[in-house]
This record gives structure tokens, sequence and C-alpha cells, in this order.
């Protein structure tokens, strides 16, 4: 039966709870700060109903860093270390914003906003990942008694909006195969402006998203081994030449190194070495921040930059093909194909995380990559066959 007390100008109950099994000692149970006699007689009997049906749930003031870690000790016992691994990494992004939050406070409303928020700057499927933590999280403390509610509950996936180029974007017809991506560069080399021929060969010949490329910097590239790290990507909504951001890519396959063909590497030595005297010319107003393309006041140039300077050449080649910056992409992966290169090593050098991806544009190879595979088949097997003719 409730006891009641006024305290301080409010009411307070406190109700036996019976004895605790696991200390043998007799618990109360009290909550204060009730205005009137009646709220609190009608919190307390809402209480005594459900210690009566056995539901009654005592919420933690334990925070939910303190419990996030507690859970990650009950996980490892039962998780491959990557499982784990990952867990830690995308419950970071809740207890940086609740690390000293009572568990038992954050609410649905909480527990959506903060992964709106996140879904402004992470991909799908890391705030998938954050969401499937955040849910196990709080299902092991509902299951441990410690929390009423589970905020995690009717959860609305927000709708994303992507920074990254999705690879299906670009239609795969729409790339140039050996021969055109030859008639492209000498055109570029003829008739192209000041440092089209680097930009364009770079991409073709590393396969780099154009985010990538612009964001080069010198401390990039290893020019004793030849390999470039890939490890940040270009953002400029508003394709203001000041007003950009270097992102970390959105994908753990996205960051990588790979070796750059020598030709390649050649082009970037002498224009690092070109320039030189344009910063030098340009001392008062460059903003040295290491970019390897970059204007003469040190900012690289916006994708909207290269896409324009990209058509320019386009015209000039007149072809029916709607070639993007994103297009060579599509060719450097055509040519590896070409080149016999295995697949999972054209999946780590282009930065596919899920090897679907590669595995889509494969089944587009060029005409003369089929042509050979159905070849190489029937030289194979020609022996095979005259027996059986």
């Amino acid at each position: 039966m409730a006891h009641f007390r006024e305290k301080n100008g409010s009411w307070e109950y406190i109700i036996s709870a019976g004895k605790d099994p696991i200390t043998n000692r007799y618990t109360k149970i009290r909550k204060s700060g009730f205005r009137t006699k009646t709220a609190a007689k009608n919190e307390a009997r809402r209480i005594e109903e459900e210690l009566k049906q056995g539901i009654y749930v005592k919420e933690s003031l334990t925070t939910f860093g303190d419990f996030f870690q507690q859970w990650l000790t009950h996980y490892e016992k039962r998780a491959k270390i990557s499982s784990v691994r990952a867990r830690r990494i995308a419950g970071k992004r809740l207890i940086d914003d609740w690390e000293h939050y009572p568990l038992s406070r954050i609410t649905m409303a909480m527990y959506q906003e903060r992964l709106d928020k996140l879904s402004t700057q992470f991909s799908v499927n890391y705030l998938d990942s954050i969401h499937t933590t955040g849910r196990m999280v709080f299902n092991h403390a509902q299951k441990l008694k410690l929390i009423k509610f589970n905020p995690t509950e009717h959860y609305e996936k927000p709708r994303m909006v992507k920074d990254e180029v999705n690879e299906e974007e670009t239609p795969l017809e729409n790339f140039l195969d050996r021969d055109e991506l030859m008639e492209f560069l000498l055109l570029t080399k003829e008739s192209g402006l000041p440092g089209d021929l680097l930009l364009f060969t770079t991409l073709a010949y590393s396969g780099l998203r154009i985010g990538e490329l612009v964001s080069l910097k010198e401390s990039d590239i290893d020019f004793k081994t030849n390999e470039v790290n890939v490890n940040k990507t270009y953002y400029n909504p508003k394709n203001s030449i000041k007003e950009f951001k270097l992102l970390t890519p959105k994908t753990r396959g996205s960051v990588r190194k790979f070796e750059l063909d020598p030709f390649v590497i050649q082009l970037l030595k002498e224009h690092i070495k070109q320039h030189k005297e344009v910063k030098m010319k340009n001392r008062r107003v460059y903003k040295d921040q290491g970019f390897i393309f970059a204007d003469a006041q040190g900012y690289p140039p916006t994708v909207k930059k290269v896409a324009i300077r990209l058509q320019r050449l386009m015209k000039m080649m007149k072809t029916d093909k709607h070639i993007t910056p994103h297009s060579f992409r599509h060719t450097n992966i055509s040519l590896l194909i070409e080149a016999n290169v295995p697949i999972g090593e054209i999946q780590r050098r282009a930065g596919h995380t899920d090897i679907t991806t590669t595995m889509n544009i494969y089944t587009h190879m060029t005409k003369h990559t089929k042509s050979q595979a159905s070849d190489l088949f029937s030289s194979h097997l020609s022996e095979m066959t005259k027996k059986l003719q």
C-alpha cells in the first residue's frame, strides 16, 4: 500500500516493492514533485498495478555512454571481432550526442532527430549501421528492464541526399573505348586548354572519381612507388571556387592506394615543377593548400568547370556519346577488363565497396573484349570440338 506525504509544497508517494531477489533487502519506490495529492495517488495506483502484474520497470539513470560500454562487453562474447568493431564505430555517432545523458530519458523524438541529422553527413549504408547498433543497444536495455519504452521503435528512415555519384547513374554505353580515348587525348594535346591533358589523362588512366581527382594534393602521391593515396573527396554544391569542403569518402572501400601509370606520374612531375613558377608569380595572392590541380590562386577547379572544359573538347571530337567526367571512370574499368586484370583488383582500384557494382560494369564490356573472349574460348576447346564434329 502506498504512503503519501507533502514535502516543500509538493507531494511524494512511497510504495513498498517487496524483497529484492538479488540483495534480499526490502525495497521502496518513491517519487516526488506532484502538485496535488490526487496526482500522486493516480501515479502510485498505476505503479502498484504494474507491480501486481510483474511488468514494473524501474528505469535506470545510467548514462547512455556507460550502458553502451556494458552492452559492448556483452556483445563481444557473442559476435565476431569485425562485427564488434563495426558496432563500436557506429555507436560512437550516438555517444557523441548522448554520452552523459540518462539512458531512460532518450525519447523516440530524440532518436529520430539524431538519425535525421546523421543522414545529412553519412551514406545510406552507414546510417543503417548506426540504426542497427542503436536498436541492439536499446533492445538489450529493455530486456534488462532498464527502460520502459524503446526509443528506436517506429523509427522512420529519412530520404537520403546523396553526395556521391551513383555508379549506375552514368549510362554504361557512354564511355570511350581504347581507340576513342586515343582520339580524345590526342585532340586534348593539340587543342586543349592549359592543364586539360594532365587532368583528363589522369582521370582515364586512374579511374578516380572527379571529386577524388580535384582534391588530390602533392602529399597524396608517392613518387618513389608511383602510388596514389585516395583519402578524401571534393564537395562543392554551389560551385563556388572558394566555398568547398574536403570530405572523408563515404565508404571504407573508397579509401585506397594503388599505382599510377609511369606516364601519368611523369606528367604530374612536370606539372608540379611548372606550377612552382605560378606560385612564385602569384605569391601575394596564392593560397598554397598543396593541391595538384590548382588555379593561379591555389584553389582546385570546380566539378562544373571540369565538365565545361570537357564538353568543349567533345564538341570538337564530334561524337554522339554523352561523355561526362564520370564516364572516364567507366572507360578506365573497361580498359582494365580488356587487359585481363582480375575482377577483385579492379574492385580495389575503383574503390567499389560492393563487388556487384564492379560486376555490373564488367557485364557491359567492350565489343572487342566480348569478341576476344569468344575466340579464346573456341581456341581452348578446339581439340574437343573437332572430336565431337
